[in-house]
């Protein structure tokens, strides 16, 4: 009796598959901006591109396939922005259309040149996220101040995933100008859908904590006047409004509402504290969950109202600024508030 043969499914399918069932969940919660549910139905697309051609010789995807490719990283580098720094503008943001457009001229009238251009264009963006990272620091002002310096560290992963998937077009090259037939196959399956999965998965990541921030070791340079006054006015609103125990509160609301530049406040709050927004607001809240404990709320419940969503970030942040866990705090005589 024979054993019937089994659905083995390729390596870009499954990604595809795992992508799309992604997808199709947060398109029904509404959880994502629009920009990271067309990139995460960009890399569905094009593994299941790869999959079809490499793995099921629907050749009739050839010149399709570098077109689609180029569609990931301007995407990826929109969803990073609308998610990070500004809200979309279509007269600024349009000229990113030109990259799968020149990828559809070389498919018609220059193919040989697709082995740098596509590459190129995924280095391209890449280092565009990583040297935006870096010259912004940690403060992405539309980025939830709860979810601490994970959005920059995720962003920087996608950053690198897409110089990674160029790394795989550039050793499919180097195969096949040495004559390894056997060799692009197994990169494409392999190396580029797991740049792929790696920018989908990361791009729908839920907030969460890093690890514990590093204190600053380099002296600061004292602040202006003009900053001391800034930051004044700014303890002024949060505790008139106490808009610190919003999870949802960004650093670009905060500066909205003080009439100033986001970098401006971000400078001030450095320069006067020595933190980064993030911890400066977080002293607040777990100050105001200090209130709460003494007033007999539980750990859950204080947590809850002081504006945190995760408890491994407020017990990292309770430790922070108390030096204890909130299980184990006890106000002491100058902890009376």
């Amino acid at each position: 009796m024979q054993t019937p043969p089994m659905l083995v499914l390729p390596i870009p399918m499954i990604i595809a598959l795992v992508l799309g069932a992604l997808l199709i969940r947060i398109a029904i919660s509404g959880e994502r901006p629009p920009f990271l549910m067309a990139l995460l139905a960009a890399c569905a697309l094009q593994s299941l591109i790869v999959s079809l051609r490499q793995h099921y010789g629907i050749d009739a995807l050839l010149p399709l396939q570098p077109v689609t490719a180029t569609f990931v990283p301007p995407l990826t580098w929109l969803a990073f922005q609308t998610a990070s720094f500004r809200p979309f503008s279509l007269p600024r943001d349009l000229v990113h259309l030109a990259a799968p457009a020149f990828a559809a001229f070389c498919v018609i009238f220059a193919p040989g040149t697709l082995d740098v251009v596509v590459p190129g264009v995924f280095v391209l963006y890449g280092v565009a996220i990583l040297v935006k990272l870096r010259r912004s620091g940690d403060d992405l002002p539309l980025a939830r101040l709860e979810a601490g310096r994970l959005p920059a560290r995720l962003w920087g992963g996608i950053g690198l995933a897409l110089i990674l998937s160029a790394l795989s077009d550039a050793l499919i090259a180097l195969a096949v100008m040495t004559g390894q037939s056997w060799l692009p196959p197994l990169i494409i399956s392999v190396f580029s859908s797991a740049a792929l999965l790696a920018i989908g998965l990361l791009s729908v990541s839920p907030s969460a904590t890093g690890e514990p921030e590093p204190e600053t070791m380099a002296e600061p340079p004292h602040p202006s006047e003009e900053d001391a006054h800034l930051i004044q006015r700014l303890d002024a609103l949060l505790q008139s409004e106490t808009l610190y125990l919003d999870p949802a509160l960004t650093l670009a609301r905060l500066a909205r509402r003080l009439h100033v530049p986001v970098k401006q406040l971000s400078s001030a709050i450095n320069l006067v504290s020595g933190e980064n927004v993030s911890r400066y607001i977080n002293a607040h809240r777990i100050h105001h969950a200090c209130r709460a404990l003494e007033d007999g709320a539980n750990v859950t419940d204080a947590m809850l109202s002081s504006g945190f969503n995760t408890k491994s970030n407020f017990n990292r942040e309770f430790r922070r600024i108390t030096g204890t866990t909130p299980s184990e705090w006890k106000p002491g005589p100058t902890d009376q508030r």
